[in-house]
This record gives structure tokens, sequence and C-alpha cells, in this order.
């Protein structure tokens, strides 16, 4: 028997799932990508991009393509998509797992200030002028026109188009992992006084935080998003063990 498994991805650990779970013969996986990125890495599996017009749209999608689990690996701050995904799972009656990446926590020599929300952190920078790396992608770096007075280094993965309308604001396009080493350099090379970022967690872009620490620099972090309250794990690894547990043979007949 086949089971069909539906990944709504766009980060690392999606693609790794993807590849984790195609190894089993008895999977039929899809790999869902909004579509925001507009290069995404090349993946394992069949891949399907765009949205599902919310949660109904989901839900029908669930039901027509007959899925037998739905997994949300989404990015910690795409709140909207993964509620729409826990609503699609309970109007289809799909089981759903999520992947939930811990969080990073302060530890000794971090200078955070905590903020809830791009608008607060734009403000969080202060008057005086400021030198400032934006590490949050380009969905949200216009929030930052409300504050001109500063000089930005943004980095994302794709152009931030239309340009901020600040007189002083640099692009850099990169995609990681990013090492704390290099993001050193990129701290000191760029003089920044301030790091913007979302609480990520995990390896790949913790080495802005790690480096900023290191140089005494302070870290404007932005809280993660409420996200519905599902079965989850905060590994690739765990959560492959639930799937297989979910699907397992021995499990299946209720033994």
């Amino acid at each position: 028997m086949t089971h069909r498994i539906l990944i709504l991805g766009g980060t690392t650990e999606a693609r790794q799932l993807a590849g984790k779970l195609a190894g089993r013969e008895d999977f039929s996986v899809v790999l869902s990508l909004a579509g925001r990125t507009e290069s995404p890495v090349a993946q394992g599996v069949p891949v399907r991009v765009g949205g599902f017009g919310g949660a109904d749209g989901l839900a029908a999608h669930l039901r027509e393509e007959r899925v037998d689990l739905l997994i949300d690996a989404t990015h910690p701050y795409a709140a909207r998509i993964s509620a729409n995904a826990a609503d699609a799972a309970r109007q289809s009656g799909v089981p759903i797992l999520a992947l939930r990446r811990p969080g990073w926590e302060p530890v000794a020599g971090d200078r955070w200030t905590m903020v809830d929300n791009v608008t607060e952190a734009a403000s969080a920078l202060g008057t005086p002028p400021r030198r400032a790396f934006l590490a949050i992608g380009r969905q949200e770096a216009g929030a930052f026109e409300a504050a001109p007075q500063h000089r930005y280094l943004i980095r994302s993965v794709d152009p931030v188009e239309p340009k901020l309308a600040v007189p002083d604001a640099l692009y850099i396009l990169a995609r990681g992992p990013f090492p704390e080493a290099d993001e050193r350099a990129l701290l000191e090379k760029y003089g920044i006084d301030a790091v913007v970022s979302k609480n990520s967690g995990g390896d790949a872009t913790y080495g802005k935080i790690a480096a900023a620490r290191a140089l005494g620099i302070e870290v404007v972090m932005i809280r993660r998003p409420a996200l519905p309250d599902v079965a989850s794990a905060p590994t690739v690894d765990a959560l492959a063990r639930k799937v297989d547990h979910l699907f397992d043979p021995v499990a299946e007949r209720g033994v």
C-alpha cells in the first residue's frame, strides 16, 4: 500500500525530510512550495509550487489527491500557512504533523531587545542614526522605511523589489548557511551596530547571533508568532520516526 504524503515546505528541513521519506517505497511524497523564492533549491521529490487558496482550498486538495498525511515543515514565521494547514487537516480529516524547530535562547553576553513584529523592530532601533543589518528576508523589509535615518545592510535570497525608500541601503543576495566567522567579518566590514533578526532557530543562520555576541552588538530579536497546537517534532529525524510509526505495518494492524 502506498501512503500519499504532502509536505508544506520552503525550509532546509522540509527538503531533508522529503528526501528521507522518499527513501521508503511505500511513500509517495510531494513537496509544496509557496513560490516566494524565485530560485528554490533543487528537490529530490515531485514539487508543487503555488498556494492552495487558503484552508478551504488546501482541504479540497487533500481530499482530491487522497493525501494520507499532511506535514507542516514551513518556516517558524509562516503563521498563516500553519494555521491554514491545521484548519485544512481538521476539515478533511487528514492527520497532520509539524516540524517545530526550537527557537534560540539568549546566553551570557547576548544583548537582545525583544519585539513582537517588524514595525516594533524599526522603532527599537531608536532615533539616532545607526548602521543596522537586516537579516529578516525581503518580505517585510519595507517596514524600515519608517526609520529612514539609519544606514541599512539588507540580506535576502531574492532581490528586495522595490528598493526601500531610504537614503542609505546596501543589498546583499545570499543563501545560508552563514558561518560565524563570515558573519563576524561582515559585521565588522560594514561597521554594523545593530542586527535585526527573526528567532528562526537552527544552526544555519545562528552565525550572525554568535558574531553579534562576540562583538558586543545589539540584536533586535523578533519573537515568534503563535502557531497551532498540533502533533510535532523538533528535528527531521524525530519527525521521520513519527511518520514511520504512523504507517508502521504493526501499528496499522492495531497490534
